[in-house]
C-alpha cells in the first residue's frame, strides 16, 4: 500500500519543543490550567518550528487516487483522503476556545509542558500555494474561536447590594391613622345604629352588611400596627424628626439670643457713641467759654492798663506843669514881675485836687487789675488741676488696664468666663468676699490670726502687688525664659 505524500517515510518529525520567547507589549500571560481554560486541541506536527497548531482540520475534497497506488487488499474505491497542505497559525491573543462542535472529539492530553500557542514567530520559508476553500474556512473557525474566547465567556457581574426595604414613612403612618380613626367614626355610628335597629332584622342585616368590610378593612390598616418592628422603626423614624424639630428650635432660640446680643451691643455702642459725642461736645464748649473768659478778662485787664498807663501820663503832665509854671515864675521874678499870691493857692488847689483824683482813679484800676489777676490766676489753677486730673485718671485707666491684662493672663478673662465652665465653682469661692460681707469678715478674721507685733524678727507686711519670681540664676535658665 502506497502512503500519502504527507506520511513518507524519510519526511522528519516535528522538531522538539522549544522555550516561548517573551510576550509582546499588551498580551496577556498564558493562563493556568483551570476549568476555565479546558485542556487544548489535539495537535499535529507542523513544517513550523515552535509550538503545533491546533488540529482544526476542514472538510478535505476527495481526490483521485492514481492507477499504480490501487490498495492491495483489493478494494475497489478509487478516492483517498489527501491532508491539506499546512498553515502558519495566526497571531496569538488568547488561549482558544474550543467550539460546539469540538466535545465531540476526543481530547488527548498535549504534547509539552509549553502553551497551546506561541506570541511570536521566526521567519519561514513561504508555504506551498494552499487550497483557498479551505484555508478561508480553518481561518473563520479560529477567528469564531478566538471571538468566543475573548467575548464569549460572560464577565462577572458586581454583585449588587441587596437594598433592605425602608421602613413606613411618618406619612404612610400618619395617613394608616386617620384611616383607622375615620373607620372607627363610621364604625362607631353603625354600631349605634345596630343597637337602634335591633328590632327590626332587615335594617339590622343591611347595616350589619355595611360593617362587615368596614371591620375587613379596619382589620387591614390595623395588622401593620401590631407588629413590633413597624410601630418600632415608626418610632425611631418620630423620634428622629422630634430630634430635628428641637435641634431646630434650640438653634433658631440661639440665633435669637445672638440677635438680641448684637442688638443690645449695638444700642450699647450707640450709647457709648452719644456719650462720647456729648463729652466731646462739652470739652468743645467748655474750651469755647474758657476762651471767651480768658478774652474778656485779657480785654478788661489791658482797658484798665490802658487807663492806669493814661493816669500815669497825667501824673507826668502835672509835675511837667509844675515844672513849668516854676520855670515861668523864676524867670518873670528875674524881670521884676512878681504874680499875686492868690494866683499861686488857686494853681495848687488845682493841682491838689487833680492829683487826689488821679490817685482814686490809681487805686481803683489797681484794685481791678488785682481781681482780674486773681481770676485769671484761678481760671489758669483750675484748668492745671483739669489737665492733672485728667493725666491721672489716663495713668489710673492705663493701670488698671494692665492689671486686667495681666490678671486675665493668669486667670482668664471674667467677661469671657463661662458660667458652666469647670473652674466657676473655684472662681466664686475665690470672688466670695467681693459679693457678701460675712465672706469678707470671715476671710479677714482668718487672716488676722496671722498677725504678729511690727517688732517681730520674722514678721512682714503683705505685698501691695504681685509677687515678681527672683531673676534667672543662670544664663542657661535667662535663656529659656527668653525663649518661652
Amino acid at each position: 500500500m502506497a502512503l500519502p505524500p504527507f506520511f513518507a517515510p524519510g519526511r522528519p518529525g516535528p522538531p522538539p519543543p522549544q522555550p516561548p520567547p517573551p510576550a509582546p507589549f499588551g498580551c496577556p500571560p498564558p493562563p493556568l490550567p483551570s476549568p476555565a481554560f479546558p485542556p487544548p486541541l489535539p495537535q499535529r506536527p507542523g513544517p513550523f518550528p515552535g509550538a503545533s497548531a491546533p488540529f482544526l482540520q476542514p472538510p478535505l475534497a476527495l481526490q483521485p487516487r492514481a492507477p499504480g497506488e490501487a490498495s492491495g487488499d483489493g478494494g475497489g474505491g478509487a478516492f483517498y483522503q489527501v491532508p491539506p497542505p499546512p498553515l502558519p497559525p495566526p497571531q496569538p491573543q488568547c488561549r482558544p476556545y474550543p467550539g460546539a462542535d469540538a466535545g465531540e472529539r476526543q481530547r488527548p492530553p498535549p504534547p509539552g509542558p509549553g502553551p497551546p500557542w506561541s506570541p511570536r514567530w521566526p521567519q519561514a520559508p513561504p508555504p506551498p500555494p494552499p487550497d483557498v476553500l479551505g484555508d478561508a474556512v480553518l481561518q473563520r473557525l479560529r477567528d469564531r474561536q478566538w471571538l468566543e474566547a475573548v467575548f464569549g465567556t460572560p464577565r462577572r457581574a458586581c454583585p449588587v447590594p441587596q437594598r433592605t426595604r425602608a421602613g413606613p414613612s411618618l406619612g404612610e403612618v400618619r395617613a394608616r391613622l386617620r384611616g383607622v380613626l375615620r373607620l372607627v367614626r363610621r364604625l362607631r355610628g353603625l354600631s349605634h345604629a345596630l343597637r337602634e335597629a335591633e328590632a327590626d332584622g332587615a335594617a339590622w342585616a343591611l347595616l350589619h352588611a355595611e360593617a362587615a368590610p368596614l371591620r375587613a378593612e379596619l382589620a387591614e390598616r390595623l395588622q401593620p400596627l401590631t407588629q413590633a418592628a413597624y410601630v418600632g422603626e415608626a418610632r425611631r423614624r418620630l423620634e428622629r424628626v422630634r430630634r430635628r424639630r428641637l435641634r431646630l428650635r434650640e438653634r433658631a432660640r440661639e440665633r435669637e439670643a445672638e440677635r438680641e446680643e448684637e442688638a443690645a451691643r449695638a444700642a450699647e455702642r450707640e450709647q457709648e457713641i452719644d456719650r462720647w459725642r456729648v463729652k466731646c461736645v462739652q470739652e468743645v464748649e467748655e474750651k469755647k467759654r474758657e476762651q471767651e473768659l480768658k478774652a474778656a478778662a485779657d480785654g478788661v485787664l489791658s482797658e484798665v492798663r490802658k487807663k492806669q498807663a493814661d493816669t500815669k501820663r497825667m501824673v507826668d503832665i502835672l509835675r511837667a506843669l509844675e515844672k513849668l509854671r516854676k520855670l515861668r515864675k523864676e524867670a518873670a521874678a528875674r524881670k521884676g514881675v512878681c504874680p499875686p499870691a492868690s494866683a499861686d493857692e488857686t494853681f495848687e488847689h488845682h493841682l491838689q485836687r487833680l492829683r487826689k483824683l488821679i490817685k482814686k482813679r490809681s487805686e481803683l484800676y489797681e484794685a481791678e487789675e488785682r481781681a482780674l489777676r486773681v481770676m485769671l490766676e484761678g481760671e489758669q489753677e483750675e484748668e492745671r488741676k483739669r489737665e492733672l486730673e485728667k493725666k491721672q485718671r489716663k495713668e489710673k485707666e492705663k493701670f488698671l488696664l494692665q492689671k486686667r491684662e495681666i490678671e486675665s493672663k493668669l486667670f482668664g478673662d471674667p467677661d469671657e468666663f463661662p458660667l458652666a465652665h469647670l473652674l466657676q465653682p473655684f472662681r466664686q469661692y475665690y470672688l466670695q468676699a467681693e459679693h457678701s460681707l460675712p465672706a469678707l469678715i470671715q476671710i479677714r478674721h482668718d487672716w488676722d490670726q496671722y498677725l504678729v507685733p511690727s517688732d517681730h524678727p520674722k514678721g512682714n507686711f503683705v505685698p501691695q502687688g504681685w509677687v515678681l519670681p527672683p531673676l534667672p540664676s543662670n544664663d542657661i535658665w535667662a535663656t529659656a525664659i527668653k525663649l518661652h
